[in-house]
């Protein structure tokens, strides 16, 4: 895990102590407050202290549980010698999803008479804290991530980066595998909440309680197996920056309902709370499925849509971009070559090949198949047979290819050349009839398997 110069100057600034661990249980980082805090009560410290194991140094720490677990310990009380009382936050960090290490937060309350009031205020500098530690490994994508070869990409982009100069909410709505958080992060980092955080959830990971707990958070006691001192929801810890629900059609129908009022009120109640708490997020979503026939069939809130949809943003699968495949593949495969530490090229028959596939996944499975074919070229070069059997014979590339497979690639192909050529219009498709010497009607039956 890499922290920057400009994070630890950050953290030596602060006066509460600041420990950083990776998922081994090595300290990263030891800010000057956790470092004299060690000094006085570890005898014998060995310096530095990074790099080594925060259990030889605090046997007894429980930072390395919550790296375990991914779930954060809050409101630890503790008192050392000579009386003196801190308090600790344990945090996952999170790189895409993933615990990628642990912070804890060590506040001295030294002759704390106002206990609540204090307490209040060191969880504030504690969100603070954790958001710029998770800022630097949440969003990463930008409009220049977005490859846009085709016109109706362009079209896409252009309106994703209308949507960014807004805090308007947005609807991403295309099949799975397209890209859509992708979109979500160069939206978020165009904005003017590009400096915030960027917090993700996918709806359909979880039952309905759970989701509500993980979104709007809980208070101590709220439930059984509630852990002490409860736990702040993501609604809380996007606070000023963007929320992004994924799959938001899978949400169950009574909690659109809270979600609905979060987002019109800007005020979040915690599960067994009494309290309000104000929140400013911008909400972006994303849907696999037809939100309109949900609302027809009474499982989505069609107040909600309205509330979720003011820019909607349909993203093109990939074999309605195929124009796009070529550049996809190159970065890919650059990506690839970085990650196997050998060139990964393709030869112009494995090319042809993916641009007459029809990519039911889209660029997930762009990404999966050419992660499977450079396992499985043995010079780094992909040729046709290191492509998955399956799309060599749904291409009909494979060498059991019958001729009537063989004949509708080729015509398929021709279409496609002919219609780029003359455009895609209605004029456009006549002309392409007339030139294959086929009806209108037989074209548009033909185009019906592009």
């Amino acid at each position: 895990m890499y922290l920057s110069d400009e994070a630890r100057a950050t953290f030596d600034a602060m006066s509460e102590g600041i420990n950083i661990i990776d998922t081994h249980g090595r300290i990263v980082f030891a800010n000057k407050a956790y470092l004299g805090f060690l000094r006085k009560e570890s005898k014998g410290l060995k310096e530095p202290v990074e790099g080594q194991f925060l259990t030889d140094v605090r046997p007894g720490a429980r930072l390395p549980e919550v790296v375990k677990t991914g779930k954060p310990v809050l409101h630890v009380p503790r008192m050392e010698k000579e009386n003196e009382v801190y308090f600790v936050n344990m945090y996952p960090i999170l790189r895409e999803g993933q615990v990628i290490g642990g912070i804890s937060v060590v506040t001295f309350l030294k002759d704390a008479y106002d206990f609540q009031g204090e307490l209040e205020r060191y969880e504030k500098r504690n969100r603070q804290v954790l958001h710029r530690v998770n800022k630097a490994n949440s969003a990463r994508y930008t409009f220049d991530s977005i490859v846009a070869v085709s016109e109706n990409v362009k079209a896409v982009k252009e309106m994703a980066q209308k949507a960014a100069k807004t805090d308007a909410a947005v609807l991403l709505s295309s099949e799975s595998g397209t890209g859509k958080e992708l979109y979500a992060q160069a939206i978020h980092n165009a904005s003017s909440r590009g400096d915030a955080v960027f917090v993700t959830i996918n709806c359909a990971n979880f039952n309905t309680n759970t989701l509500e707990s993980e979104l709007f958070g809980y208070v101590e006691g709220a439930f059984t197996g509630a852990k002490k001192g409860g736990k702040i929801g993501l609604f809380e810890a996007a606070n000023g920056g963007t929320l992004f629900l994924d799959e938001i059609s899978e949400m169950d129908y009574s909690l659109q309902a809270k979600l609905l009022r979060a987002i019109q009120e800007g005020k979040i109640r915690p599960l067994g709370g009494i309290q309000e708490i104000d929140v400013d997020v911008r909400i972006i979503t994303a849907s696999n499925a037809d939100l309109q026939a949900y609302i027809e069939k009474g499982k989505f809130r069609q107040d909600l849509y309205y509330r979720l949809s003011t820019f909607i943003i349909s993203i093109p699968p990939l074999r309605k971009r195929r124009e796009d495949i070529p550049a996809l593949t190159d970065i890919i495969l650059s990506e690839l070559s970085r990650k196997l530490k050998r060139s990964i090229t393709i030869d112009d028959g494995a090319r042809q090949c993916l641009a007459s596939y029809g990519w039911p996944g889209n660029v997930r499975e762009l990404r999966n198949v050419l992660e499977f074919s450079a396992y499985m070229s043995e010079n780094g070069i992909i040729v046709t047979d290191s492509l998955p059997d399956g799309i060599l014979r749904q291409t009909g590339m494979g060498t059991e290819a019958s001729l009537a497979q063989r004949v509708k690639i080729f015509e398929r192909e021709e279409i496609r050349k002919l219609l780029k050529e003359n455009g895609d219009d209605l004029a456009g498709k006549k002309l392409t009839a007339r030139q294959l010497g086929i009806s209108l009607a037989t074209l548009y039956n033909k185009l019906k398997d592009i």
